[in-house]
């Protein structure tokens, strides 16, 4: 059963387009910026393990602290109406409580719980290879929180609100000042991306995207 048009649906994608000015005197109401959060949470993500926190950063101080070290930013840092830090998990192993917890969502009973450790230690161990390396499992977590970022995005458009996918800050810098602030536990999560939502203030500009024709080929 369809529950959208999907033309009106494609309309969103083609009209969303990174927005690297905002109107600083308009902010986006508690409840849709609520509604934002939700994609987030509710997007999906390997084996269910949903590595992710969502930083807000509304603090004006902290944003000026921001500016010299998130150069891809820093001209909409005052003016976004919300800016948000994707932090992903680190050593989010199968053997670990993070993933104990994981497991602990899904209600399953002491035997299925077994049987589902067993299955993420193989994929984790042999399919992905990414247990003997903290930079390998930081990396696969990072790469679930581009699920939630693509999500928020994408549902911030559905209901009026432009966003920017931000990846051009320095990153050690980042996480030390945002680390430093108590905002979060080094040995425990990093800053993954970030991402910047508010209401342009220019008109956006069509959308250049390559062919289907160039990336797609059908295996039959």
């Amino acid at each position: 059963m369809k529950l959208f048009d999907k033309n009106d649906i494609l309309q969103v994608f083609k009209s969303r387009a990174s927005t690297r000015s905002y109107d600083g005197t308009q902010k986006i109401s508690d409840d849709d910026f609520n509604a934002i959060l939700q994609f987030g949470q509710l997007s999906p993500s390997s084996v269910g393990s949903e590595p992710w926190q969502f930083l807000v950063l509304q603090n004006k101080d902290l944003r000026q602290k921001l500016k010299p070290v998130a150069w891809g930013m820093v001209n909409t840092l005052d003016t976004a109406s919300h800016i948000v830090a994707i932090l992903a998990k680190k050593n989010a192993r199968f053997d670990t409580p993070f993933f104990d917890e994981v497991i602990a969502r899904r209600g399953l009973t002491d035997d299925k719980k077994q049987q589902a450790l067993a299955v993420y230690e193989k994929f984790q161990r042999d399919d992905i290879a990414i247990l003997d390396s903290e930079h390998a499992l930081f990396d696969w977590a990072s790469k679930q929180t581009y699920i939630a970022l693509g999500n928020m995005m994408t549902g911030a458009k559905m209901l009026g609100i432009d966003s920017c996918p931000i990846e051009g800050f320095d990153y050690k810098a980042v996480n030390q000042l945002l680390a430093d602030e108590g905002l979060f536990d080094l040995n425990e999560w990093g800053v993954s991306v970030m991402v910047t939502f508010g209401f342009s203030d220019k008109e956006i500009r069509p959308k250049s995207r390559k062919s289907l024709d160039e990336i797609v080929k059908f295996v039959e």
